[in-house]
């Protein structure tokens, strides 16, 4: 007979499925509790493409200034460790330090301009 490795695809495919099946089910009865409290399709339409359409540009920039400062630290961590032998756990320190560092720079410039 088959061994284990034929079930392998066919639990993986079945999750799949069960999953997809959850969301479509969750969704409906979602919207079906929208109707239940009287809210017309164009209103639930509304609602759905409110949430999507709309992309803050500091948003954008935050992760702009997180993921310039990951990299910088990945680069200092490189030239760190071929210069001063040091070992590969000065990377998760310096992503964590520049990566924390690229937020509060954020957080001053988008404190700045709320106050304009």
């Amino acid at each position: 007979m088959h061994g284990p490795e034929i079930f392998i695809p066919i639990v993986f495919f079945f999750v799949i499925a069960a999953i997809w099946g959850s969301f479509l089910l969750t969704r409906h009865k979602e919207r079906m509790s929208m109707l239940d409290k009287g809210l017309k399709p164009e209103d639930i339409k509304q609602l759905y493409m409110k949430g999507s359409a709309h992309v803050s540009p500091l948003s954008s920039l935050k992760w702009g200034i997180v993921f310039v400062a990951i990299g910088l630290a990945v680069i200092l961590g490189m030239v760190v460790r071929e210069t001063m032998y040091v070992e590969e756990g000065i990377y998760p320190a310096l992503i964590a330090l520049f990566g924390g560092a690229g937020l509060i720079v954020f957080y001053a410039m988008a404190r700045k301009k709320d106050q304009v």
